[in-house]
């Protein structure tokens, strides 16, 4: 019987139809597989994922550089208990009226850097100063 398939098999001649609907059938195969499982992204996607990042990025840099200069300033012991007081829905509107998120150049504050350093400053819970700054 192996003999016999093994015979099947060396005469077997697939049609050109048959070809055809193997690779397309592969190809999509694979597309659907690399699309669900994969991690494989559009063009559009990949961009639309790497501005997100970068805006994130930004907003996390600035946001350190905010809690720096709040730390900085000679009443910030102050400032961080009138933080703790703001309800917490207008605490990025306090850091951003503080100016602590606004730079050089620049007319408006720096997206999302108001929430994530109202965050950092409310977890380290204390404001130290810093010296020669």
């Amino acid at each position: 019987m192996s003999e016999r398939m093994m015979n099947n098999w060396e005469n077997f001649k697939p049609s050109k139809t048959l070809w055809f609907w193997s690779c397309a059938g592969t190809a999509a195969l694979t597309m659907i597989i690399g699309f669900t499982a994969g991690g494989w992204v559009t063009g559009g996607t990949a961009t639309e994922q790497a501005q997100a990042s970068t805006k994130q990025a930004v907003a996390q840099l600035a946001a350190n550089i905010c809690t720096n200069r709040f730390n900085a300033a000679p009443d910030a012991s102050a400032k961080l208990a009138a933080l703790k007081e703001t309800d917490s829905w207008k605490r990025d509107t306090f850091i951003e009226e503080g100016g602590w998120v606004t730079f050089a150049d620049t007319q408006k504050p720096v997206a999302g850097a108001a929430e994530l350093c109202a965050s950092q400053l409310l977890a380290a819970d204390t404001a130290t100063p810093v010296k020669g700054v």
